[in-house]
C-alpha cells in the first residue's frame, strides 16, 4: 500500500531538490534518479522549460510524495516503483528528480518535477482529476509489485463541519438528498415533487424552470435557518432543478415502457437454498430463470470449447498489446528526452559562441551562467545518445515523437477494448460452467433418488 500527496513549489526549487537528494537520507545518493535533467542542475533545466510557457501561474515545480507501509517494501523496489510512477504520471514530457528516503520508519519516495512540460510547453494541471489519476497509477504499480492497495470510496472528502454533523446524525445535506430522492420517487410531475417537499416541511425558492428564473433551486429543511442550494457544488449534479425534473420524466417514461429482463447481466439463482427446497413452485421458477440466463450465454457462442478458444486468443492479444505498449512508451520517453536536449542545445548555442568570442569571458560567464550550463549539459546528453550535432533536426524529432504518440493511443485503445471483451467472455464462461455444474448435480440427485427407491 502506498499513500500519495502532492503540492506546488512556487520558489526555491533548488532547496527542495537539495533536500530530497540528501545523501544521509538516500543511502549516500544511490537512491536518486532523474529524467530530462541532472539533480545538480535541475533548477536550471526547470527555469529553461518555464521560460517557454505563457501560463501566468507562479508554480515552478510540483513535489509528489509516495509513502509505503513500514516493512512492506525494500529500498530498491520502492525506488523502482517511484521511477515507474514518475514515468506513468509525466509520460516523458516533464523533467523530474526522484529519490527514496530510508532514514525514517517508513520508506517513501520524493518526486520533484517541472511545472512546464518540454514538448508542448504547457503547465501541469494540478486538480482533483489529476490527483485521482496519480493515486490510481500508484495503486496499479503496487498491485504489479504484489503490494497491498488502498480501496477508494469514490466519494469526495467531507468538510470538517459536515463530518461532525454526519457523526452526530444531523447531516442536513444528506437528509435533504434522501428527502428529494423520496419525493422524486413519489411524484409524477415536477409540480407534484414541489408539493411533496413542502408537505415534508421544506421551504423552497428559485424553483421556476423559466428562462429568467434564478439559476438554482434552494431548500430550507425544517428547523434550520439557512437554505441549501440545489447546485452541483452543494448537493450534487443529480439535485439541480433541471436534473430533478429530468429524473421525474425519465421515471414516468420507464414505468410506461414494457420491461424486458436483461438475462445477460444476471447471475444464476442458487436453488440449493432452503426456501427453494420447501417450495416446488419457487424452485421451478428459479430453474426456468437459470435456463434463460444460460440461454443468453449460449446465444453468444456455439460451444464452451469455442468460447475458451476465443478467451485464449483475446488473452494473447492483450499480452502482446501490453508488451508493445511498454516498448512504445519507452521509445516516447527516449525521444522526448532527446527532443528536450535538442531544443536546449539549439537555443543556448549562441551563448556558447559569444562566450568563446567575449573579451572578458569571466564576466560573460557570470551574466549567462545558466545558459552556458544548459548548453554543456545538452551537448553531453546528445553525445551520449550518439546524436550527430551537425545534422540535428528538431522538427524531425518532433515529428517522430508525434508518430509515437499516435501509435501509443492506437495500441492503448486495442488494449483497453480487449480487456473489456475478455472480462465479458470470462463472465459468460463462468455462467455456462456454473449452469452445467448445476445440471450435473441435478442428474446426480435424480440418480441417487432412483437408487434409493430401488433398494426399498
Amino acid at each position: 500500500m502506498a499513500y500519495t500527496k502532492i503540492h506546488a513549489i512556487k520558489a526555491t526549487v533548488h532547496k527542495a531538490i537539495d533536500y530530497i537528494c540528501n545523501p544521509e537520507k538516500t543511502d549516500d545518493g544511490i537512491l536518486i534518479s532523474s529524467y530530462g535533467c541532472s539533480p545538480q542542475t535541475a533548477h536550471f533545466d526547470f527555469k529553461f522549460a518555464l521560460s517557454r510557457t505563457n501560463a501566468g501561474d507562479k508554480n515552478k515545480a510540483y513535489h509528489l510524495i509516495q509513502s509505503f507501509l513500514p516493512g512492506e517494501v525494500d529500498f530498491d523496489t520502492a525506488h523502482q516503483i517511484g521511477m515507474e510512477l514518475a514515468d506513468k504520471v509525466l509520460e516523458g514530457k516533464y523533467s523530474y528528480v526522484t529519490s527514496t528516503h530510508i532514514d525514517k520508519g517508513h520508506i517513501h519516495n520524493h518526486i520533484i518535477f517541472c511545472a512546464a512540460d518540454n514538448i508542448e510547453h504547457h503547465k501541469y494541471n494540478d486538480c482533483k482529476q489529476t490527483y485521482y489519476r496519480i493515486r490510481r497509477l500508484s495503486d496499479d504499480l503496487c498491485k504489479e509489485h504484489q503490494l497491498s492497495v488502498i480501496t477508494p470510496s469514490g466519494q469526495r472528502g467531507k468538510k470538517y463541519n459536515e463530518w461532525t454533523a454526519a457523526k452526530s446524525g444531523n447531516d442536513r445535506k444528506s437528509q435533504t438528498r434522501r428527502d428529494i430522492n423520496a419525493a422524486i420517487k413519489a411524484a409524477d410531475t415536477y409540480e407534484e415533487f414541489l408539493q411533496i417537499m413542502r408537505a415534508k416541511g421544506y421551504q423552497i425558492k428559485g424553483e421556476s424552470l423559466a428562462e429568467n428564473a434564478p439559476k438554482s433551486i434552494s431548500f430550507l429543511p425544517p428547523g434550520w435557518e439557512r437554505f441549501i442550494r440545489g447546485s452541483v457544488k452543494s448537493l450534487g449534479a443529480e439535485y439541480t432543478k433541471e436534473r430533478i425534473n429530468e429524473r421525474i420524466i425519465e421515471k414516468v417514461q420507464n414505468r410506461n415502457k414494457p420491461q424486458k429482463k436483461d438475462y445477460s447481466s444476471m447471475r444464476f439463482i442458487d436453488t440449493t437454498k432452503e426456501k427453494f427446497q420447501e417450495s416446488a413452485g419457487l424452485k421451478q421458477w428459479a430453474e426456468i430463470e437459470n435456463l434463460k440466463i444460460a440461454a443468453s450465454a449460449y446465444n453468444k457462442v456455439n460451444s464452451i470449447t469455442e468460447l475458451e478458444e476465443k478467451i485464449a486468443k483475446k488473452s494473447a492479444l492483450i499480452k502482446e498489446s501490453k508488451t508493445r505498449l511498454k516498448e512504445v512508451e519507452r521509445q516516447i520517453k527516449s525521444t522526448a528526452e532527446i527532443l528536450k536536449y535538442a531544443q536546449q542545445y539549439k537555443e543556448n548555442r549562441p551563448y556558447q559562441i559569444h562566450y568563446r568570442k567575449a573579451k572578458n569571458p569571466d564576466d560573460y560567464f557570470r551574466k549567462h551562467e545558466s545558459n552556458l550550463i544548459l548548453y554543456d549539459g545538452a551537448k553531453e546528453m546528445l553525445r551520449r545518445s550518439e546524436i550527430d550535432l551537425k545534422t540535428l533536426d528538431v522538427d524531425k524529432l518532433r515529428s517522430s515523437y508525434a508518430h509515437l504518440e499516435r501509435q501509443k493511443n492506437e495500441i492503448n485503445n486495442v488494449y483497453r477494448s480487449s480487456e473489456k471483451e475478455l472480462k465479458q467472455m470470462n463472465t459468460e464462461l463462468d455462467k455456462l460452467k456454473q449452469y452445467l455444474g448445476m445440471e450435473q448435480d441435478k442428474e446426480a440427485e435424480k440418480k441417487q433418488k432412483k437408487e434409493q427407491a430401488m433398494q426399498k
